[in-house]
């Protein structure tokens, strides 16, 4: 149904806080660190151009840049303020620190950097032909220095120690980058690597920038127990003109702590074949499995194998769990490990987050007892879906579906998952299986396609049938709502196509054994095949014929927006069609379904928690 006011409402008050923002928190942790020395925007051509030297950075993309040799209101700048000429052009904060006074106003070395530093600091290092600094800058997650260490190797090995001190005082994470004037065989290179990494690789060479021959420029992190990071990738940038030097660059990740690992809780999927579907969301890639066992002291281990490989590093995680005894109580855990780095021949993994113990039990072949609980178009309403589960959240519930316009409309993942975790919380997805029918508005925007990763679907198809003991549940997907040729469509569907693919279905199913040995049959699907209130009905004319005398006890329908019962017979239906409400509070249903022993019955409540309807079948 067509909801503008409403789907828009729910866009601008769907909870998007910060771990929405993006779902991938290694990406938020990864920085790139550049140090270039820009000898005052004087390039190998002789010409001083800042916008050129700007460009260099914005190509590279960095989260902060060590910059030295600037002036500052200098004659020889012409009065400019070289740091701000290319934050400017970077759209990055700057930090300044003067080494010495030079021709009207000051020379020296600074950081650009994309976030806004907390403070930072400056200190006087040794250097007999001309003063130097060093620069340290805080952020949230580190402390970054920048120098532009003496010509006198003397008087580098004895900026150490200042160096070292400031280091050991830090409590992050301490980088520190510049041009050294040492080469790797030098002794400040073996000095300073006693308790530094050198992070960039001192083979590649980095000056002079035309035809360099040596390597000058450095980026290096102080060594210390469990240092939280890993260097991904380090390189010289291929820039032979816009300063005497080369850039360096060096990508950086930081362990994600293990408390901000999962995404989502586990929820539970495909409970069928003696086996469950455990699927969760991480926010960092990562290798995961599930231990699981009758108890929380003996477990076993399960993990995902395709063609004899793991599948992991990624942030959607699926686990299946096979042979297991219906009717027998299960513990299982969820487990994922960051995985830092993959590549051919190395791999460095983080820490492993391990969730608390939840528990499953799987219906036995025969069971007659059941409940199940039934939303349906809540189009991402939590308040509507709060006030709904109200009603119902003390009557104790084997699962829950889901039927249709519920995960509605996402045009991001982030905007999908947002909902589905805040949805698999609400309703216990992790000890009682959902199942998610798809609706019209689940196949509309960018990321419909993209919401099949996020399910288990029965069979493995948006259609199928499953037994829950002695009942047997059908359920078909009806598609959209208008014609394929629909120009709104864009020619990007093909539901006739889906819905002929459902008539083989259906004729198999209401034929096979496992249909007709139920003691209770349950058709349910999103758009009504009786009752639906749209010109266009393709599956009433597409599946009338089939279902005109299958003996269903029940048919669950939604899509309309409102609450109807036909009873047997009233619209050529050869069984009790209930279609539930919609997304607005005062339209909105929630149907409980319960069977014990042979008997069965169907309760709807509105979101007062009013019985509208109570239905035995």
């Amino acid at each position: 149904m067509k909801r503008w006011i409403v789907y828009i409402t729910t866009l601008l008050l769907l909870p998007i806080t910060g771990i929405w923002a993006g779902n991938n928190l290694q990406e938020r942790n990864t920085l790139r660190i550049m140090s270039y020395n820009i000898r005052n925007a004087k390039g190998m051509d002789d010409m001083t151009n800042y916008q050129r030297v700007a460009d260099v950075i914005n190509q590279i993309h960095p989260n902060v840049v060590a910059v030295q040799e600037i002036d500052s209101v200098t004659g020889r700048s012409g009065g400019n303020d070289v740091l701000r000429e290319l934050a400017e052009r970077t759209l990055m904060f700057r930090t300044y620190a003067p080494a010495i006074n030079y021709d009207g106003g000051r020379y020296g070395i600074g950081v650009l950097s994309k976030e806004k530093p907390i403070n930072s600091r400056y200190l006087p290092l040794p250097g007999r032909e001309e003063a130097r600094v060093l620069l340290a800058v805080e952020f949230e997650k580190y402390i970054f220095c920048c120098t532009h260490l003496s010509l006198t190797p003397e008087d580098q090995i004895l900026s150490l120690p200042i160096i070292r001190q400031l280091a050991k005082e830090a409590n992050k994470p301490f980088f520190i980058a510049g041009d050294w004037n040492a080469t790797p065989t030098s002794s400040l290179l073996a000095d300073i690597q006693k308790d530094f990494t050198i992070i960039t690789n001192p083979k590649q060479l980095t000056f002079p920038a035309d035809v360099p021959d040596c390597c000058l420029d450095y980026i290096a992190i102080y060594k210390t127990t469990n240092l939280p990071i890993t260097c991904l990738s380090s390189h010289v940038c291929n820039e032979p003109v816009a300063s005497d030097h080369r850039p360096v660059v060096a990508d950086i990740v930081f362990k994600a702590d293990k408390k901000d690992i999962f995404l989502s809780s586990p929820y539970l999927q495909n409970p069928f074949g003696n086996g469950i579907t455990v699927m969760w969301q991480t926010t960092v890639p990562a290798y995961s499995w599930v231990e699981y066992g009758t108890d929380t002291l003996n477990l076993h281990s399960a993990l995902t194998l395709l063609d004899g490989q793991v599948i992991c590093n990624g942030l959607h995680n699926k686990v299946r769990l096979d042979n297991l005894k219906p009717g027998q109580k299960y513990y299982y855990r969820i487990c994922s490990q960051e995985i830092m780095l993959y590549q051919a021949y190395k791999k460095i993994f983080g820490e492993t987050a391990i969730s608390p113990f939840y528990s499953f039990t799987l219906p036995t072949t025969h069971a007659e007892d059941f409940t199940a609980i039934i939303f349906n178009d809540l189009h991402k309403e939590i308040a509507t879906l709060d006030g709904l589960y109200g009603q119902i959240k003390n009557i104790p519930y084997d699962f829950v579906i889901f039927n249709g316009d519920c995960v509605a409309e996402s045009h991001t993942e982030e905007e999908a998952l947002s909902f589905l975790s805040y949805t698999c919380r609400k309703v216990k997805a992790s000890e009682v299986p959902t199942f998610f029918l798809r609706g019209n508005h689940e196949i509309r925007d960018a990321f419909s396609i993209g919401l099949r990763d996020l399910f288990d679907y029965v069979g493995d198809k948006t259609y199928g049938a499953f037994n829950w003991g002695d009942t047997r549940f059908v359920m078909l997907d009806c598609g959209e709502d208008k014609p394929d040729t629909t120009w709104v469509y864009y020619g990007l569907n093909d539901f006739t196509g889906l819905r002929q693919e459902q008539v083989g279905f259906l004729a198999n199913e209401l034929s096979c054994k496992s249909f007709k040995k139920s003691t209770k049959r349950v058709l349910i699907g999103h758009v009504p095949v009786y009752g639906n209130t749209d010109k266009y009905q393709p599956c009433t004319e597409i599946w009338g014929g089939l279902l005109a005398k299958a003996p269903f006890d029940i048919n669950i329908s939604a899509h309309t927006h409102q609450y109807a019962y036909h009873s047997k017979g009233s619209l050529g239906n050869n069984f009790p069609v209930v279609i539930g409400g919609g997304c607005m509070p005062e339209e909105a249903t929630v149907m409980v379904l319960q069977k014990k022993g042979k008997e069965m019955n169907l309760r709807v409540m509105n979101i007062k928690g009013e019985e509208i309807l109570n239905l035995k079948l």
